[in-house]
């Protein structure tokens, strides 16, 4: 047997986040879209936390569907959502979440050679999300931000890692350790892309039961070695902090 008091049935959703933002900032929150690109492990949980912290309008972009071996660490993915679009799945939880929330997607590759085209198609977002995991693709959306003057920030590498207590914000410049990181920073300067935020680590990824060898000394797997692990908390945990970045950013509060 359940039972409802009164009181709690007419709580608003945004009732807690109210005493924290206040008006003001929880208004802008409202009127803010933002793009989250990749609907995996880190884009779900950031999606989902977005919904949750008051943003009024997302656009979700992912190729993929629902598979298995999704489940252990996807927002979106359950047996129930087996073989749907990661899109639609996402867009299902969003709107369970906040009706109200304006929800665009596009279920689509990000080709790096029509980013202008693809993203400039889509309703224009106040800030942009970047949870792919593929270099050339990272390389043009952070141009397109920067031609487009959007606040971007974007995940770097999560796979085959521990420790999610080494997880910290700096600019791509300003990296350590990250391999992912390593050659994003080396392209940027080759292309003119100026520095953004992007969420690392300084641990090195570990190496995969049964693959010993395949992670070289500085970090990188070894040619012909698709060994990319995870865990179930590590890409939700940094899908929630990529959320907890952009919400404190759009709402004008300081992030330390």
């Amino acid at each position: 047997m359940t039972c409802n008091s009164p009181s709690n049935l007419s709580d608003r959703p945004t009732d807690r986040l109210r005493l924290i933002l206040g008006d003001e900032a929880l208004e802008r929150l409202q009127n803010a879209r933002v793009m989250v690109i990749g609907l995996g492990g880190v884009g779900s949980s950031c999606a989902e936390a977005l919904a949750r912290g008051g943003i009024g309008a997302l656009t979700l972009i992912d190729r993929d569907v629902v598979v298995p071996s999704n489940i252990n660490r996807q927002a979106l993915a359950f047996h129930s959502t087996l073989g749907q679009s990661k899109t639609y799945a996402m867009r299902q939880m969003v709107s369970d979440i906040n009706p109200e929330c304006k929800i665009s997607t596009l279920q689509a590759f990000i080709d790096k050679d029509t980013v202008p085209d693809q993203l400039g198609s889509l309703p224009r977002p106040d800030f942009v999300v970047d949870a792919i995991d593929t270099v050339s693709q990272k390389l043009a959306i952070a141009a397109w931000t920067q031609s487009e003057n959007i606040p971007e920030v974007a995940a770097m590498g999560g796979a085959n890692k521990l420790d999610p207590t080494r997880l910290r914000f700096a600019d791509i410049f300003d990296t350590d350790t990250d391999p992912l990181a390593r050659i994003i920073r080396k392209e940027c300067r080759k292309r003119g892309i100026h520095g953004f935020p992007v969420l690392y680590s300084d641990e090195l990824p570990q190496e995969a039961e049964g693959k010993r060898g395949a992670i070289d000394e500085k970090g990188f797997v070894r040619e012909g070695a698709s060994i990319l692990g995870t865990m179930s908390y590590y890409p939700p945990v940094m899908g929630q902090m990529l959320a907890g970045y952009v919400i404190c950013k759009l709402a004008g509060l300081e992030w330390k």
